[in-house]
């Protein structure tokens, strides 16, 4: 069984009652301390967690890793990021605090059209490169799970390469962080193409039957909003997705309330992201559903925009995920632990519902049901950090006390 024990951590969050609540309507207590704590695991799952003190005799004989003066949460996921891409809108950013909108920057070529013609320039060995020093430095936070989307070749041949790129990203840091590929050609539409239906019916929806067929990829995604994808997108989309039992996910409701949730709710996605301008009724969807609104507080701090209102999801009993929404335009910032740090007093978090955001609720909102908490049976994936309290953690923006 190739048994592993950790002893003595200074502090476990083993997130157990989130867990029990399905990352909803959680109290501080929720995040399920354990000081002075052990862990007895193998490669499959967690046997046992517990005080060191009431650790069970089997285990006692058994080599382990002293961990005092160290501390352990379930792995942090990163939920939403865009790492695949070429070219720099350092400019773009520039042009915003000197009172630029995103929609006049896209005006002027910048915007997701501008990051296509830096992906497109370079070559599938150079994004490979890129991505994996990308990987190695969100890894360094501790983060062990990452979602990429594609979207930034939007054509048929560059979108397909960026998705098999992910995939060898994938097979290169396996077992050490997975990767979740998601397709997001729909993520701006090119300008050669009349209308989103015709870039849709041309490149989108043939290309993910080819991925369909090879099977590589994990989620669809769609950039819903005026002037990018429509309703009849969405529908057409999602309804192809079905056909190959590939989960889906949005981004939604970003500038305007376009009743995005509420379409994730209806076709059962495993997230809607963005959300900063969701009404009462796609709040009312979601609480009702087991779609995860992941939020970007990344993206409203760089754009400059209001934030989501958090506590209405959370006390509406909504699950809630923050991800980092990393990209070269909206967010140049890839350290998720610290966006979330930021977040949490905007958002009115309690320390339960900050470390579920990224933990627990971040694996669902990616389609994994089998981590994000501490309890026997998950498997044995954590977060671990050189400090003995967990409130060091959050407390200390932009330090990495990651192991």
């Amino acid at each position: 069984m190739n048994i592993k024990i950790f002893r003595n951590f200074s502090e476990i969050a083993t997130l157990a009652p989130a867990l029990k609540k399905d990352g909803r309507r959680l109290i501080p207590s929720d995040i399920g301390l354990i000081k002075n704590g052990s862990i007895v695991y193998n490669q499959e799952e967690i046997l046992w967690v517990g005080p060191d003190s009431e650790l069970p005799e089997d285990y006692k004989g058994i080599d382990s890793i002293d961990t005092t003066g160290k501390s352990c949460l379930p792995e942090i996921v990163d939920s939403h990021t865009h790492i695949v891409f070429g070219g720099d809108r350092a400019h773009e950013y520039s042009m915003r605090l000197n009172g630029a909108t995103y929609e006049e920057i896209a005006a002027a070529g910048g915007g997701i059209l501008n990051s296509m013609k830096g992906t497109n320039a370079l070559s599938r060995s150079e994004l490979l490169k890129l991505g994996q020093q990308r990987i190695r430095a969100i890894k360094s936070y501790g983060v062990g799970t990452i979602e990429i989307k594609s979207g930034y070749g939007l054509n048929f041949e560059k979108e397909y390469e960026i998705s098999r790129i992910i995939h060898d990203l994938k097979n290169i840091v396996r077992p050490d962080v997975q990767i979740i590929n998601t397709f997001m050609a729909a993520h701006a539409v090119p300008k050669e193409y009349a209308s989103s239906y015709d870039y849709m019916k041309e490149v989108v929806l043939p290309l993910l039957d080819r991925l369909g067929e090879e099977q590589i990829l994990d989620c669809v995604d769609i950039f819903h909003e005026k002037n990018y994808f429509s309703d009849e997108d969405v529908t057409s989309l999602f309804e192809r997705a079905q056909r190959w039992n590939i989960p889906v996910k949005i981004h939604a409701d970003e500038f305007n309330d376009n009743k995005g949730a509420i379409l994730a709710a209806k076709y059962h996605a495993l997230s809607a992201d963005h959300l900063l301008s969701t009404g009462a009724d796609g709040i009312a969807a979601l609480k009702d559903s087991s779609t995860v609104a992941t939020l970007l507080p990344g993206t409203g701090l760089f754009l400059g925009k209001t934030q989501a209102n958090a506590r209405a999801f959370l006390d509406a009993g909504v699950k809630v995920a923050i991800a980092s929404d990393f990209n070269p335009g909206s967010c140049h910032c890839d350290n998720l632990l610290m966006v979330a740090a930021l977040a949490a007093p905007i958002y009115k978090m309690n320390m339960a519902e900050l470390w579920c955001a990224i933990t627990l609720n971040a694996a669902h909102a990616v389609g994994i049901k089998s981590q994000g908490a501490i309890v026997p049976g998950l498997k044995p994936r954590f977060s671990i950090f050189n400090t003995d309290s967990i409130d060091r953690i959050t407390y200390s923006w932009g330090k990495n006390l990651a192991i």
